[in-house]
Parts: structure tokens; sequence; C-alpha cells
């Protein structure tokens, strides 16, 4: 048998490494999703008509919705030309009367989930875009999935894309994602066993 030859970008392909130092990461953790992501959550959730993106971005995933029809709060903390910047969503305290959809910045999902479950009435859902290892860690065992445990999880079938300052035309030419990602859905007030589910 031949030796293996790659590249860097193939050992990473193998490791399911997308991002290999902390250098690389964007500054503010800026990794825009590829709105078929809201046409897969579609085909198995119903999200209620008002939705908070409290992570918006670019609008990648807002802009999505609102095709669909729904009315979309966008906010970030960061300006990026789309919704109402400047918002830092873990410092909120006023009640939404919807659901709360984003991708959330990775280092602080933990803490976006649990904001999110803070600032909606019991009975309506949290949608975040997450990596399949955060479904990892004895930490947010403990001080999530134990206390909130999500009511369904989504995993893609087909890997979704989620590039680094919302250059989709660049990793698809690097390769694509070696990344697996899902929609983790929380519904206030649920206190059941978790399904995970396909899409």
């Amino acid at each position: 048998m031949s030796d293996w030859v790659g590249n860097g970008n193939s050992v990473y392909k193998t490791l399911g490494a997308s991002n290999h130092t902390d250098k690389e990461r964007e500054k503010n953790d800026y990794y825009a999703t590829d709105p078929i992501a809201i046409n897969k959550l579609l085909t198995v959730e119903r999200p209620n008509e008002n939705i908070w993106e409290c992570a918006c971005g670019a609008g990648h995933l807002s802009k999505r919705l609102e095709w669909f029809g729904y009315n979309v709060k966008s906010t970030d903390l960061i300006d990026r030309g789309y919704g109402e910047t400047g918002v830092n969503f873990l410092a909120q305290t006023e009640m939404f009367a919807g659901d709360i959809l984003t991708n959330p910045p990775y280092k602080y999902a933990m803490e976006f989930v649990l904001k999110a479950l803070e600032l909606i009435p019991d009975g309506y859902k949290v949608f975040m875009f997450l990596k399949l290892t955060f479904l990892e860690g004895k930490k947010r065992y403990n001080e999530l999935f134990k206390k909130f445990p999500p009511k369904s999880i989504y995993v893609f079938s087909e890997r979704v894309l989620c590039a680094k300052n919302a250059r989709f035309d660049e990793m698809k030419a690097g390769g694509g994602s070696a990344v697996a990602y899902a929609w983790f859905v929380w519904q206030k007030g649920f206190r059941g066993v978790t399904e995970i589910l396909w899409i």
C-alpha cells in the first residue's frame, strides 16, 4: 500500500478541524451560515411567525427567513451592514414574544442558549445552529443539558457551510467543510427526552 500524501488542508480535514489555530479565527468569531440551513430546518419545524435573529451578521439567515414570510428582528453587536447593531444580546433583559434563532459566536454559545431561554415565554423555542461537538463537555452538561435538555437535534445529513467572514466561494474552492453541524432546538419548559433526527 502506498503512503498517503496530502497537504496541510487535508490533515485538518482528516482531523475534522476547520480552524487550525486561534490566530486564524476571525476576531469577533464571525462565521456566516449558508442560508440552505433555513430551508432544511423548515422541512421539520415551523417556528413562530416572530423570530429574533440575535447574531445576524450580514443577514444570511434573516434574509432567508424573511423570504419565507417570517417577521424577523435582526440584531448584532458588530456592524456588518445589516440589522440593528451595537446590541449585546447577553446583556438584554426585555422578554421577546417569539422564537430566537441564530448561529451564535461559538465561544459564547452556551451563554446565548441560556440567555435566549431566559428571554422567551414558556412554549416558545430557541433554534441554535451549532457544531455537533457542542454536545460534549462536562460544564455544558451540568449547566445546560442536564437542566434544559433540547427538545430536538437535527443533524445535517450533508455538510452545511459556515464560512469565515462569509467567504463562501473561497471555502468551496478549498474543498468545503469538514465540520458537522446541527440545529439544536429548545422549547422553554420542555423536560423530556431529546430526540435526534437527520435532515
